[in-house]
């Protein structure tokens, strides 16, 4: 199985992020099933986590596990400057346990809408 299926919505240019790259990104989570808005680092609503200082990026260290698989490797695929829908199923994502303190429940396959920012 797949971790992840890919649309581009806006092409980006130059190389792609490789293991222990920093990547920064825009990104909004979706729960598959219902589209509801869980996540995002850059709409007041969907927020699960409020930023004092507003929404703000999210930044990374790329291939280390520091983010779901499904993502890892989706934006492993993405150049600077793209935007792209991952849709990740749940085997990808949380598991069969779902993420209680992220709102995402067991065996929820997700959508993320990513664009790369930044890769250093």
């Amino acid at each position: 199985m797949a971790s992840f299926t890919k649309t581009v919505l806006k092409a980006g240019s130059g190389a792609c992020p490789s293991r222990g790259s920093t990547v920064t990104v825009a990104a909004d989570l979706y729960l598959a099933e219902n589209n509801k808005a869980i996540w995002s680092t850059h709409k007041p609503s969907g927020f699960l986590f409020s930023a004092e200082n507003g929404p703000q990026p999210f930044t990374y260290q790329a291939g280390v596990g520091g983010v779901i698989k499904g993502w890892d490797e989706g934006v492993a695929t993405m150049q600077l400057g793209e935007r792209a829908r991952l849709a990740i199923p749940w085997q990808a994502a949380y598991g069969a346990a779902g993420h209680p303190g992220f709102s995402i429940p067991p065996k929820a396959a997700l959508v993320f809408e990513i664009e790369v920012l930044k890769i250093q």
